[in-house]
């Protein structure tokens, strides 16, 4: 075969340092469109963003020229640096060094999908921590 083909589905889980509630909801529509932008420049699409106040799941579509890790150094470093400017609230703004990937197939993408849209709704029933 001439041609490589790759369909790599993770659902990315992260939070703030320590947790803290940073992501106001005001910020959402424009950090998950900026977040996107940096994923689609390596040429790894989003296909489903959400969260809350102190943790974000994407679901992407993985390019088959990167590692996972690489993405996810790219998308919290520049997300970090941008959201630093968003106010000074924001100044001490940090990711947590670690994350949550989980490898799904097609199938299962419309209730990754629908999961992801119910976070707000889910965490006001359990906390990120439980």
């Amino acid at each position: 075969m001439a041609q490589t083909i790759t369909r790599i589905l993770p659902h990315v889980v992260f939070s703030t340092k320590n947790r803290v509630d940073f992501l106001r909801p005001e910020l959402e529509s424009e950090l998950y469109p900026y977040i996107s932008t940096i994923a689609r420049h390596q040429e790894s699409p989003i296909l489903a963003s959400g969260g809350t106040t102190n943790h974000i799941h994407l679901l992407l579509s993985l390019s088959k020229n990167l590692a996972l890790k690489d993405l996810l150094e790219v998308v919290k470093k520049d997300s970090s640096r941008w959201l630093k400017t968003k106010g000074p609230d924001l100044a001490d703004f940090h990711w947590q060094d670690g994350y949550a990937a989980f490898s799904l197939g097609e199938s299962s993408r419309k209730a990754i999908t629908d999961y992801i849209g119910r976070q707000k709704e889910k965490h006001t029933r359990t906390t990120f921590q439980e």
